[in-house]
């Protein structure tokens, strides 16, 4: 489910997903189909998680990297779950074949 707020949104992100919610900064975003898919990759990944370990998980990860590249950008594009959304947020039949788990390719060392 889409929903608009720009006060749950971050303050320089466009949306946020918090099972089962897709959080959007504005209306107009709606129509934004790489933004959707985007947001609806981090919903499939919430879910084969469980949803409370995927937020452990993606805490601790983003802690991780800020520890080892000292900078918030860097760290938040180098958690594993923000690398495989990114990198197939502009294929949208990605989740159609998207494999179990699949996050954990993108584990970088």
């Amino acid at each position: 489910m889409i929903l608009i707020s720009k006060y749950i949104v971050p303050k320089g992100y466009l949306g946020i997903t918090i099972f089962p919610f897709m959080f959007l900064r504005s209306k107009d975003l709606k129509g934004n189909s790489v933004l959707v898919n985007h947001e609806g990759i981090h919903l499939r990944q919430q879910l084969e998680l469980l949803i409370i370990p995927f937020y452990i998980i993606y805490a601790f990860e983003f802690l991780y990297r800020l520890f080892q590249y000292r900078n918030w950008k860097l760290a938040y594009m180098n958690i594993s779950f923000e690398r495989e959304a990114y990198k197939n947020e502009k294929d949208l039949d990605y989740l159609k074949s998207r494999s179990l788990w699949q996050f954990i390719s993108y584990i970088n060392r």
